[in-house]
């Protein structure tokens, strides 16, 4: 550090260092404050979002189970136009889904659920998606349902290979082509998948299976 022969001195080069630096120590100073309150303003910000789409939702909830359509309507629209993109966001997705295969709308139903698999999070996206499948092999869309499954890319389902693999048995099965259901069914069973609907379903092409008719051996006499 520089030593100076007065205070005169000092005053003199505290104002050259100011003249040079002042500027932008000032404006460091300004950033770092507008970036501290950015930042915990925007976290608050969210924290309140999410604490609005989750009163938002169990509201949706209580409304469904008192069976109060014009609630159910009005909530879900907030849901969808407010919090979209949000969890809770596709959780009511799968409710509104959930009510219109209740009402037969399974076109509506359809609809919805492939914007929530479109839009939200990887683990619900797949959900979704699984559910899709199940109205399609439902309505006798076989092969749509199996084209829908085979673009999932691999790398994406991890805990939901048991589940899609399932599925394609369940649609092999609907088209009658009992090879490829056997297979699927053993990847979902390989998969991790233990259900004893499962094993019943394995079985039961096991049981289909035709039993070699033993040929009668020819009297060489």
């Amino acid at each position: 550090m520089a030593i100076y022969d007065s205070e005169e001195e000092q005053l003199e080069a505290l104002k050259a260092w100011w003249k040079e630096n002042g500027a932008s120590t000032i404006v460091g100073v300004v950033v770092g404050i507008a970036l501290i309150t950015g930042w915990n303003f925007w976290r608050s910000h969210k924290q309140e979002k999410a604490e609005q789409a989750s009163n938002t939702y169990n509201q949706l909830l209580k409304s469904v189970e008192a069976n109060n359509q014009s609630a159910v309507e009005q909530l879900s629209k907030r849901l969808h136009d407010e919090f979209g993109g949000s969890s809770y966001a596709a959780y009511n997705g799968l409710q509104q889904a959930k009510l219109k295969v209740q009402k037969g709308d399974l076109a509506g139903a359809k609809a919805i659920l492939q914007e929530v698999a479109r839009q939200s999070s990887k683990e619900l996206g797949h959900v979704a998606r699984i559910r899709l499948v199940r109205l399609m092999l439902a309505a006798g869309e076989y092969e749509q349902g199996l084209q829908l499954i085979n673009e999932v890319d691999p790398a994406t389902k991890s805990g939901f290979s048991a589940s899609y693999d399932e599925l394609a048995g369940d649609l092999y099965v609907a088209m009658d082509r009992l090879d490829e259901a056997r297979t699927a069914y053993q990847n979902a069973l390989n998969s991790g998948d233990q259900s004893p609907l499962l094993k019943i379903k394995i079985d039961d092409l096991t049981a289909a299976e035709p039993v070699p008719v033993a040929q009668p051996v020819k009297d060489s006499k």
